[in-house]
């Protein structure tokens, strides 16, 4: 049985807002307090924690969570809304170190990719593949799919009016897109991330045995609130990867100019704009969805993807297939409870109902921004979840897991387990990826280069000596 490790990067967005005559907060300000006592606890900004998770502070001052490696698609949304909760309390802390220090604020953490600014941070997937498969030539087959995936998995946007000679494809009013990131990428295939912002990363850094393994490093897609529409992304992208290493023929349909062609496709909700392909034929986004679908749906009815989430992977071809329905026929409702674009779309338009209100009105770019709120109660999406108006994967018990458990069936335990140990042991250490190190010296470091092995005795012997 065939087993995908995958992992997801999510850097938040992050503000503050002061109370009245009270002293506003910049961005760098409001994350030292939000990782105080990660520092105060980790001496370090750049932390991996007892659920395997790796949480840090990148450039911008935006707080990163990069999950455990997972190899179950439960698994991966279960850790991915566990860094929401983890990232929420550090901001929970903040705000009563400010409050302690007599400073009025509130911490706000948005999982979104643009700032009222025009900056935008990423969300990045990446996807374990064997070392014998090419990257450059992957993705020539990959970037017809990832330009055109935003219609199933895009968080939706209210993109401004762009003036005439201002980037591609020029709007002189405002649209809503299916996409956040369309907007802000600027290359299709590229080793280099913030500079060129490419959709596939090209860089050769497989965190694993690189005589046997690659990794796939997509940054094109947006964060994503809904579970559902977690899950679709991972296990659509998982499906067609796994297609493409396992030789299945797909139809020619390379894209003559990706970067254009994403933003096109983003603002156009019918998904029927005309795509130019490197043959001088035209696809639909629609069409180019419709053809990945019906060649997945041929793959799994040959025997392809047998393993324990089978139902999982069948429910997400159905869900794409009723997507791809809802865009053909304009009945965006019928998706609001699954996937983010629709489920923003339908608040904006019931404003919109009630106050006809146009699209470039304030209130309406709140409830673009606020429905990304994380915290609890507080972002629209937690109000829509409490509701019962989205869709959910997995319960909260097992997102409480998660916070504190790393994945089992992947090494990510094996490095959990390591560090929980270390830290009860009062032990100084050092890990990354790949790495479990006693800082002392004083037993050998130990090198988990093969992400599937749960199970190793150098680290049983690891912990062993922690009490020594």
């Amino acid at each position: 049985m065939i087993r995908r490790i995958v992992g997801i990067e999510t850097e938040f967005g992050i503000t503050s807002v002061s109370g009245e005559g009270a002293r506003g907060l910049g961005a760098d300000e409001i994350a030292r307090y939000l990782f105080r006592p990660v520092v105060e606890r980790w001496r370090s900004s750049n932390v991996f924690l007892d659920n395997g998770a790796r949480l840090y502070l990148d450039v911008g001052s935006h707080p990163e969570y990069a999950t455990a490696e997972c190899d179950g698609l439960r698994q991966i949304v279960a850790h991915d809304r566990a860094g929401e909760r983890i990232v929420d309390d550090l901001a929970l802390a903040a705000e009563q170190s400010l409050a302690d220090e007599g400073i009025d604020a509130r911490v706000y953490l948005f999982k979104n990719n643009t700032d009222s600014v025009g900056n935008s941070y990423g969300c990045h997937e990446n996807y374990l593949l064997d070392r014998s498969t090419q990257v450059r030539g992957l993705a020539n087959t990959l970037l017809p799919f990832l330009v055109s995936r935003q219609l199933i998995c895009g968080a939706g946007k209210i993109l401004p009016g762009i003036p005439a000679g201002v980037g591609l494809g020029e709007t002189s009013e405002p649209v809503y897109c299916f996409s956040q990131r369309a907007e802000h990428m600027w290359d299709g295939v590229s080793s280099a991330t913030t500079r060129s912002r490419p959709l596939i990363n090209t860089r050769d850094e497989p965190h694993a045995d690189s005589t046997r393994f690659r990794r796939m490093h997509v940054i094109v897609g947006d964060s994503n609130m809904i579970e559902t529409t977690t899950l679709l992304k991972i296990a659509s992208t998982r499906l067609v990867l796994e297609m493409i290493e396992a030789g299945v023929e797909l139809r020619p349909m390379a894209v003559a100019h990706p970067i254009r062609a994403i933003r096109e496709i983003s603002r156009d909700l019918t998904g029927t704009r005309p795509v130019a392909l490197t043959d001088g034929t035209t696809m639909s986004a629609l069409e180019i969805q419709r053809e990945f679908l019906g060649a997945v749906r041929r793959y799994l009815d040959a025997g392809g993807w047998e393993r324990d989430d089978r139902p999982d992977v069948e429910h997400c071809v159905a869900l794409w297939e009723r997507i791809l329905d809802a865009v053909e026929s304009g009945d965006h409702d019928s998706i609001a409870a699954d996937v983010d674009w629709a489920a923003k779309l339908r608040l904006i338009r019931q404003v919109q109902a009630r106050t006809g209100a146009d699209l470039d009105h304030p209130r309406l770019a709140q409830i673009d921004l606020t429905y990304h709120d994380i915290r609890p109660g507080r972002g629209l999406h937690s109000v829509l979840e409490r509701r019962g108006m989205v869709s959910r994967v997995v319960d909260d018990a097992a997102v409480e897991r998660a916070r504190s458990v790393a994945p089992e069936t992947t090494r990510a335990a094996l490095r959990g387990r390591f560090i929980t140990a270390a830290r009860q042991a009062g032990r100084d250490f050092t890990v990354d990826w790949v790495h479990l190190k006693l800082s002392d010296g004083s037993v050998p470091t130990v090198a988990l280069t093969d992400p599937f092995a749960e199970v190793d005795p150098r680290v049983d012997d690891l912990i062993a000596a922690l009490g020594r």
